[in-house]
């Protein structure tokens, strides 16, 4: 063994040691490995930061951003209730959730697979009492194992076929991979959706978002094309019962009216007040079509005869009708009235912006000046450009319309508006805010475009048209000019220890390469353990690529265990094509690490993990593999 080869294998060992042992960041031990790697001579100064410009680190970033634009569109939301079943159990949603992953693998970059539906993983474990990780690992799994149905369904298989061709035998054709593929992803999806899941550990992140406010009352319109148009009382509130959600009131007809007949038919223009928690605004406005009172714009020709019930005239509230408002961006503002008044503050306030707003918790504090004041009385718009969206009072409910409840200390308002404008209302009226909501606002017109624009991506890369990273870069940018993703929260999209963590580890996996390290280790298993043996030899050659591929690029540790592979079958006299195959297989089950594979990591940050947690259902699900492929290759490939 040469001084270079142990070197790495020492520092290999370390980087692996320090990430199980947990105790310093990942992405912390992947840039000391970097690092070590270059003071001892093994990757050279000017390429030490080359993974950062690797096109696996840009897709990765790039996938992260599209994936936040189909989230604050309501994408999300939409494909969630077509495509998953709405009440089923955990088997059920969970098989329906991996199989439609895996499916969408096998015929686009798997990475974009995991970005379309990793959102909808994140909604449906919280429908099933789950944490995100416990539906982000198996659905990052059951997505890689999608990808080795087909050739195109991920890079290692087109190397394996491109091996083949170099070889004199002829490259594999689309559907070669089918029939070992297709049965080690069955027996994967269905053992992770029946038993898997429960070896995902629990992890939860902290932060804001498991802040807890109540139940907020807010005003919805039953819009033009509503759900809601015609239904029933009962029928709206069986609607909404699985949310947690009920109708406390409607204004119809200028009318008020507390605890309605649920006999009484909504018709378009009434006005439901519905009290929710700021988490399941989101799926009120979903489910039955309807808009926040504060978003809707007011047609002038029925102002005159249609009144909505309050003690101020009909008003514009400032947002444009056609865009979304979400926890962290928004529309632009135009002219809008108040009780009658120019908004003159809140145009000129948001000429300056870029048209970014947000939506903010403020507590309202003892000897507030909003105390017995209404958001009519304060000239919310006027004066300050921003929306009172809901209110949260603790144990009491007001009949009265949002608009015109007095404000007490201790109240919980829902505020929307420039960052800015909201941080003045606040320190000049006794106000602190508490935490910063995600409420996505279904927006057709948004959904629509974030939803071309995944498609677009995946597409080209897909189909060959553009690398895939050129192809998710130009996705990112056209999100920047539609506004699904506003320019300004682009990069706090990307979680940047998952990047890092890739780039610094890209030069340590190819200092193993060319090292010959890699190849070092595969040879001396075959020659020691297979002796002669064709089986053991195909056994090894797939356990030793899994193990490389935990470690190493997937399409790295195929190129160099093809090599190995057809030289093991020439020297024991049999086809190359089940030890080609089996690299295939090998080189995409990639389960015991986040580094192993893109999927696996870009769930690193979104469910909590640490590095060890991945082996503890990766290395069962290895196993299986194993298992399942190794006779179906000798049935669909004879030795």
């Amino acid at each position: 063994m040469q001084t270079d080869q142990l070197l790495i294998l020492t520092i290999l060992a370390a980087t692996v040691g320090m990430f199980l042992w947990g105790r310093w960041r990942h992405d912390m031990v992947a840039a000391g490995a970097l690092l070590a790697c270059v003071l001892a001579g093994l990757v050279a100064p000017a390429q030490a930061f080359s993974g950062f410009g690797h096109p696996a680190v840009i897709t990765v970033a790039c996938v992260l951003v599209l994936s936040q634009g189909l989230q604050n569109s309501g994408a999300v939301d939409a494909l969630t209730r077509i495509a998953l079943p709405a009440q089923a159990g955990r088997l059920v949603t969970l098989g329906a959730l991996m199989g439609l992953g895996a499916f969408l693998s096998g015929f686009m970059n798997n990475v974009g697979a995991m970005a379309l539906l990793m959102p909808v993983a994140v909604t449906v474990a919280k429908r099933l009492q789950l944490t995100a990780g416990q539906v982000l690992m198996p659905l990052a799994f059951g997505t890689i194992l999608g990808g080795m149905t087909t050739l195109i369904g991920t890079p290692p298989n087109l190397i394996v076929a491109g091996f083949r061709a170099e070889a004199g035998l002829g490259s594999f054709a689309m559907f070669d991979f089918a029939p070992v593929g297709l049965a080690v992803a069955l027996g994967g999806v269905l053992f992770v959706a029946l038993v898997g899941w429960r070896l995902v550990p629990a992890r939860k992140q902290s932060g804001v978002e498991g802040f807890e406010s109540g139940a907020y009352i807010t005003e919805v319109r039953v819009q033009q094309g509503s759900k809601a148009h015609g239904m029933l009382l009962r029928e709206i509130e069986a609607a909404l019962a699985d949310i947690d959600a009920q109708i406390i009131g409607i204004v119809q007809k200028k009318v008020r009216l507390i605890a309605a007949n649920p006999g009484r038919r909504v018709h378009e223009g009434d006005i439901l007040m519905v009290e929710a928690e700021a988490a399941a605004l989101t799926d009120v406005l979903s489910i039955l079509g309807l808009k926040l009172e504060e978003s809707v714009k007011p047609d002038p020709r029925k102002d005159a005869h249609k009144a909505d019930g309050s003690d101020t005239p009909a008003r514009e509230n400032g947002i444009k009708d056609t865009e979304k408002v979400t926890g962290k961006q928004a529309a632009t503002h135009e002219k809008s009235a108040d009780d009658g008044e120019p908004d003159t503050k809140a145009e000129a306030d948001t000429s300056k912006l870029s048209g970014d707003v947000v939506l903010m918790e403020l507590a309202v504090l003892p000897g507030s000046p909003l105390s017995g004041r209404s958001a009519s009385d304060i000239l919310l718009r006027t004066r300050y450009g921003v929306n009172l969206l809901a209110l949260s009072r603790e144990g009491q409910r007001s009949m009265k319309r949002l608009r015109s409840i007095a404000l007490q200390s201790g109240d919980l308002l829902l505020m929307q508006g420039p960052p800015e404008s909201i941080a003045e209302f606040a320190a000049d009226n006794g106000c602190v805010p508490l935490a910063q909501r995600e409420l996505r606002i279904p927006d057709k017109r948004k959904i629509w475009q974030a939803s071309l624009i995944m498609l677009l991506a995946i597409g080209g890369a897909a189909f060959g048209l553009l690398p895939a990273a050129i192809s998710f870069a130009l996705g990112v940018l056209l999100s920047m000019v539609l506004r699904t993703v506003p320019p300004r929260k682009v990069y706090e999209a990307i979680d940047w220890p998952v990047i890092v963590l890739l780039a610094a580890l890209i030069p340590v996996a190819n200092a193993m390469q060319t090292t010959g390290t890699a190849d070092l280790i595969a040879r001396f298993l075959l020659e020691n353990v297979a002796q002669g043996h064709a089986v053991v030899g195909l056994v090894l050659i797939l356990v030793v690529t899994m193990s490389l591929s935990d470690l190493m690029n997937n399409a790295a540790t195929a190129a160099v265990m093809c090599p190995i592979a057809i030289g093991t079958a020439a020297a024991l006299g049999v086809s190359p094509d089940s030890f080609l195959m089996a690299v295939a297989i090998g080189a995409s089950c990639a389960f015991l690490t986040p580094i192993g594979h893109q999927n696996n990591t870009l769930i690193l940050g979104p469910g909590g993990f640490r590095f060890g947690d991945y082996w503890k259902l990766g290395l069962p699900l290895e196993i299986i593999v194993v298992a399942i492929s190794v006779p179906m290759l000798l049935w669909a490939w004879p030795l």
